[in-house]
């Protein structure tokens, strides 16, 4: 099933680079996004509200609260630097870059939560590295 939820979550991704992209042409990025932020904090907190999740707020513990307030910096910094990257470059070579992410999520994965390290993991970083930089130097080749 996470498969499904990821390749939503794929295409949810595809469909933000692309409005946003179209959206950026006369908004500064930093107020594209606080817009857009809006709707996330209303979404979001609609659905928790819907689920009926209030409740499990107390449950989180100081380290869940701490590791989930620094990943909502994360997010943000993430979102405001890739915003700005979209406002000045094209969406199709900044979307390729910016998910060299998944490579460092490979890495830090590995790493800090101890997960399994596959050949055919290794195999599918080094194509993804391979590709954003095939990319990256074609654009820079076609300035």
């Amino acid at each position: 099933m996470w498969i499904l939820w990821a390749l939503a979550a794929a295409f949810s991704a595809a469909l933000v680079v692309v409005l946003t992209k179209a959206g950026l042409k006369n908004v500064d990025s930093n107020l594209a996004f606080a817009i857009q932020a809006v709707f996330i904090f209303c979404i979001t907190w609609g659905i928790v509200t819907v689920q009926g999740n209030f409740a499990a707020l107390k449950e989180i513990d100081q380290k869940g609260w701490i590791l989930l307030v620094l990943a909502g910096i994360a997010t943000t910094l993430s979102t405001v630097f890739s915003y700005k990257a979209l406002s000045i470059g094209p969406a199709a070579y900044v979307t390729t870059v910016e998910r060299l992410s998944l490579v460092i999520a490979v890495i830090l994965s590995i790493v800090f939560l101890k997960e399994k390290f596959t050949w055919q993991l290794g195999l599918g970083v080094t194509v993804m590295i391979a590709g954003a930089v095939l990319i990256a130097v074609s654009q820079a080749a076609s300035k």
